[in-house]
């Protein structure tokens, strides 16, 4: 008895940490081992073209019946090899595969795992407050706009958020290029910086900024030197700052400010604030033009224009401004507009 759970033990650690390769071989070799003892069974029906199916259901002890051994010899080659070696490599193949699983899935929840992404969006930073209601209100957005995927980045030791809604990257630091690149950031093409601390937010920007400058970059600052300092060095970052201030004063010299707000910002009431580019082609056109078609056709209000295409929109433009291709048209509607028909817009 004590013998026999050694032998036990022992067979069980060595299946445990076999690895593919060796599975391979084994059930190579049990593929040919099992040929060539049929053959020389003279088992022919059970050698020909139906072998390897006869030979995987009946190691799994499917048996459907349809094929079996004819021989005195052959019986007993299935009986004491072909089934109970048989079951035992697909057991362990079943196991393993099972096991793979379960890692690749508990990597993917603990953020550990190389994710396949392009022109997704990047969240860096983690804030228990803000960064799970911005990630809901980005899935929102991804959901009307074509799909995105969402990454979240994060320094902190915790799982995924939001596992199967959002991929997830646990880093070391923010500037690792090992952990930063199974977030594909060189693929991105929308990242968010928002971190507990504002030189966390410039440093996040700065090696971002240096690993892909094309992609449309917000980094969120609560202080406005540090803001202004990372524009000069990378212009093209939007710098988002806290106006929660500036909402409360707002909020108490024209009442119902705040709640004006939300619902431009919020996706799933009210109004909602959407951006489009004037497509290149197009003739130049005046904001009077363009103002009252949107409104007739689509229900939309103009509310902006990015004229010299800086990043900074001028609210409510005047009605003789022209508008060029490749500005910016800021506008409210229910729901974002997919498909514009700019030749009837610009018919007048």
């Amino acid at each position: 008895m004590l013998l026999f759970k050694y032998v036990r033990k022992l067979i069980n650690r060595h299946f445990k940490q076999m690895n593919w390769q060796a599975i391979v071989l084994l059930v190579g070799a049990y593929i040919a081992i099992s040929w060539v003892l049929l053959k020389a069974a003279n088992e022919d029906a059970l050698i020909g073209s139906d072998f390897l199916y006869w030979l995987l259901v009946t190691a799994s002890t499917v048996g459907y019946g349809d094929l079996s051994p004819t021989t005195a010899s052959g019986k007993l080659i299935v009986a004491f090899y072909v089934i109970p070696f048989g079951l035992s490599l697909f057991a362990l193949t079943a196991g393993k595969v099972a096991a793979f699983s379960a890692h690749q899935w508990r990597k993917g929840i603990m953020g550990l795992k190389q994710l396949n992404l392009s022109e997704h969006i990047v969240v860096i930073g983690w804030d228990p407050q803000r960064t799970p209601s911005m990630l809901r209100l980005l899935l929102l957005e991804a959901a009307q706009n074509h799909g995105r995927k969402i990454c979240l980045v994060v320094t902190e030791a915790m799982d995924n958020p939001l596992p199967g809604e959002v991929e997830f990257v646990r880093a070391s630091a923010f500037n690792d290029d090992h952990d930063m690149a199974r977030a594909c950031l060189a693929d991105a093409s929308t990242i968010i910086i928002d971190t507990a601390q504002d030189d966390f937010t410039l440093t996040a920007a700065l090696y971002t900024y240096g690993q892909n400058s094309d992609a449309h970059i917000i980094a969120f600052f609560r202080d406005d030197s540090l803001a202004r300092l990372l524009k000069e060095h990378c212009p093209t970052i939007e710098c988002t700052p806290s106006i929660s201030t500036e909402l409360m004063v707002k909020a108490a010299m024209d009442p119902g400010s705040s709640c004006l707000h939300r619902e431009l910002l919020s996706v799933d009431e009210g109004m909602t604030q959407f951006s489009v580019e004037y497509p290149q082609g197009l003739p130049e056109i005046s904001v009077r033009d363009l103002y009252i078609p949107l409104k007739e056709q689509y229900g939309a209000t103009l509310i902006a224009v990015d004229l010299d295409s800086d990043g900074r929109p001028e609210v409510n433009p005047g009605l003789d401004q022209r508008v060029k291709t490749g500005c910016t048209l800021y506008y409210i509607a229910d729901n974002r507009i997919h498909s514009f028909d700019w030749a009837a817009l610009t018919a007048r």
